[in-house]
């Protein structure tokens, strides 16, 4: 991989990671927004875009974000230093297979995936001699997705996880890989494939869980109570927005530890409902505190 270090700009700075080539394959919320964060902060010197909805790729090719959009995967990565997969999770392991004959020796190639333990095996495995798989998630998804909902600034100050596979993942792609998600104003977050899916389990796909249910229940429900709705309502369902068939893929992927974390939520909803039957003040107050204060700390 070709970078370049300023010694004046630290990581997470402008200026202190230069690729000579970026290649992005899918060009929806996160992909889209990659783009922009990079050229923003003068990180890269040219951009490839690839979709396989090419209308999406040509929407890319702008000063701030693509320089080009490829007709196919391979052609996209062939002079990356380093790709980036926006593929739903399901298929993120086949892109890679697809694209690795066509990586340069020493590219890196990382994901912007939702579940990471199948992914990083299937991936890793998948890379030419020289080449690198680093898996990553930036936590910075939205109900919106489509390259028209991309910004430069989606990830400046969100957490974004690098899963690096112990003894198998090269540390210095590691490095470099977590270096470009600071660089795009993200907080870097080194964590196993697997601890990754357990996290993500209970503060992103259990969120989006509840939210679909509340949603459910109420779609059963008189239009007119809808309609009354105020701001609670919206918050807590604004996720069940999100794209049916991404989150499935998601779900399913990531269907063992979702499975835990719903029932370690039903226990929690189990708890809340025998206050409210038994008449307990005092234990229906402590779960509201409890819940409260963990609120507060939520950045």
């Amino acid at each position: 991989m070709s970078a370049h270090h300023d010694p004046d700009n630290p990581p997470g700075n402008p200026g202190f990671l230069v690729f000579d080539s970026l290649a992005i394959l899918g060009s929806g919320l996160i992909g889209a927004s990659v783009l922009r964060a990079a050229k923003a902060r003068g990180l890269l010197k040219r951009a490839a875009v690839w979709d396989p909805v090419s209308d999406h790729a040509a929407a890319c090719v702008a000063p701030d974000a693509a320089d080009v959009s490829a007709a196919t995967a391979r052609e996209a990565v062939r002079d990356a230093d380093l790709v980036v997969i926006g593929a739903p999770s399901d298929v993120v392991g086949d892109v890679a297979a697809h694209i690795a004959p066509a990586l340069k020796p020493g590219a890196i190639v990382t994901d912007v995936a939702s579940v990471k333990g199948h992914i990083a095996r299937v991936a890793h495995a998948a890379m030419p001699e020289g080449v690198f798989f680093v898996g990553s998630h930036p936590m910075a998804g939205s109900e919106k997705n489509g390259p028209g909902a991309a910004r430069a600034g989606l990830f400046d100050g969100r957490a974004c996880f690098v899963t690096p596979l112990a003894g198998r993942t090269d540390e210095v792609a590691t490095a470099r890989v977590g270096a470009f998600w600071a660089a795009l104003g993200a907080r870097a977050v080194i964590v196993s494939p697997d601890e990754h899916d357990e996290i993500v389990a209970g503060i992103s796909h259990l969120p989006h869980v509840a939210a679909v249910a509340l949603a459910g229940l109420l779609a059963g429900r008189p239009t007119a109570w809808r309609d009354c709705g105020g701001g609670g309502l919206r918050d807590t369902t604004r996720i069940a927005g999100g794209d049916p068939g991404l989150w499935l893929a998601i779900l399913m992927e990531n269907r063992h530890e979702v499975v835990h974390a719903i029932e370690a939520y039903e226990k929690e909803l189990r708890a809340l409902r025998e206050a409210v039957e038994s008449n307990d003040r005092r234990g229906l107050a402590t779960i509201l505190e409890r819940a409260r204060e963990w609120r507060s700390g939520l950045v």
